[in-house]
């Protein structure tokens, strides 16, 4: 296995996926390609199973587990889509799973990890380091611990996610001028990048980030991992890692065309829109690319445009006032 995945392993990660994850849909509304002045295709990963893209990942890294690790469980930590992701996975493949979670994580994200049968351990995210909790637990357990994004297999599964746009858009008649893409981590963001710059190598692809959360894009500019400031703010609680991913930002800094920063009302007025338009139930963190179009952060005049809205937990009443918003 070499350090970073390739294509191969994403395709490899598509075969493996077959039956457990679903190919979302790839979503179009004439009205608001109309008002943009593009075509806009959006990649619905809420209706995914758990809710977000991040099931795909999981799943390709626990069903590889062998004898040993399946006795022992898994570890790891999440604020709420990779909780959801690792616990249902765990599920299918029938191990125990542990998960580290923020105390301040929606509600139901917290409730749907504990429904999938996983073990939740809550923490404080502003006082206490979720790597050292969890490193320690899978110390003590001797079980693997699962990074919510940089981790060859997690990366590898989510890529299918760019492999699965191509191939929509062309079924539609569409060639990608760009593709925007939430980014935490970089998880998604490198893998669906790989799978891109081979499938449709002419597609630029974009990252969109929180206001304040913009590691990813500063790292991008300096050519050196930067991190987030431990006090920022944001109502996109899935976005809020410190800083890139080692394997996530090689990628990354190799693939991707820039960065686009949105702020949480811009983020709020695309939760709106993506219910008026597509019907869509997207939370913060997954409006973000779709944000970033809806805001003019690039211009689309002419394009035809895909943007992943990456996941759909959100809390009701939180959804309830975005929807005030229209």
């Amino acid at each position: 296995m070499s350090t970073l995945p390739t294509y191969a392993d994403i395709t490899d990660a598509a075969q493996r996926l077959k039956g457990v994850a679903r190919r979302t849909a790839l979503l179009e509304n004439l009205l608001l390609n109309e008002k943009l002045g593009c075509r806009l295709l959006i990649k619905a990963e809420p209706l995914q199973l758990t809710g977000s893209f991040k099931i795909r990942g999981a799943y390709n890294f626990i069903s590889r587990l062998g004898p040993e690790a399946r006795k022992t469980g898994v570890v790891t930590f999440s604020s709420g889509n990779h909780a959801q992701g690792v616990a249902a996975a765990a599920q299918i493949c029938k191990i125990p799973a542990t998960v580290v979670m923020p105390e301040d994580a929606p509600t139901l994200k917290i409730e749907n990890t504990r429904a999938y049968g996983a073990e939740v351990i809550l923490y404080d995210r502003y006082k206490e380091s979720r790597e050292e909790i969890a490193k320690k637990l899978a110390d003590d357990r001797g079980a693997p611990l699962i990074s919510s994004y940089d981790d060859f297999y997690i990366i590898a599964g989510q890529g299918t996610v760019g492999l699965e746009i191509v191939q929509q858009a062309s079924e539609v008649d569409a060639r990608l001028d760009a593709v925007i893409i939430p980014c935490g981590g970089g998880g998604l963001s490198s893998g669906s990048s790989l799978a891109i710059a081979h499938d449709s190598p002419k597609t630029k692809v974009y990252i969109a980030e929180p206001q304040d959360f913009d590691d990813t894009k500063r790292s991008l500019e300096t050519g050196t991992l930067q991190h987030n400031n431990h006090d920022n703010r944001s109502i996109c609680d899935a976005l809020l890692a410190p800083t890139p991913g080692d394997l996530t930002y090689a990628i990354n800094q190799k693939l991707l065309a820039g960065g686009l920063l949105v702020s949480d009302a811009e983020v709020i007025a695309a939760m709106a829109a993506a219910f008026r338009y597509f019907k869509l139930v997207v939370e913060p963190g997954g409006a973000v690319a779709l944000a970033s179009v809806l805001s003019g952060k690039l211009d689309v005049t002419g394009k035809t445009i895909a943007a992943i809205c990456s996941g759909g937990n959100v809390e009701p009443s939180q959804f309830k006032e975005a929807l005030k918003t229209e």
